[in-house]
């Protein structure tokens, strides 16, 4: 049971709180707090799923982030959970243009983080 999730969110305490909930689920996990640390840990590290906050403020935002892992041949198949406090119908349309798996709007429970998941990773 259990892959590896790296989660790219710009705040650090939801980072943790993701983090420790799906380490007690049985998945190891990684944080980057911006979309070029993410990219960073990718070139070095396999991972099986990102969750991955679109409203990064960072230089990239999670969107972009996302179209650049799909133009990747390593991560192009990559699966990625977007997290996001806009929960517009064309936020979740540009979701599926950049290859998103899955869409989960702020707030949201961390057992239905766990369990879409546990859901893609097949487990």
């Amino acid at each position: 049971m259990g892959g590896k999730v790296l989660i790219v969110d710009d705040e650090a305490y939801l980072r943790r709180i993701l983090s420790f909930k799906l380490e007690q689920a049985g998945f190891s996990t990684m944080e980057a707090g911006s979309a070029e640390t993410a990219e960073g840990i990718l070139e070095g590290e396999a991972v099986d799923l990102i969750l991955l906050d679109v409203g990064l403020a960072t230089p990239t935002n999670g969107f972009d982030l996302a179209a650049r892992l799909r133009r990747n041949a390593r991560t192009e198949r990559l699966p990625i959970i977007l997290l996001t406090a806009r929960g517009f119908a064309s936020d979740v349309l540009r979701g599926r243009e950049v290859g998103a798996a899955g869409y989960i709007t702020k707030p949201f429970s961390t057992d239905e983080v766990v369990g879409r998941v546990r859901a893609i990773l097949g487990e």
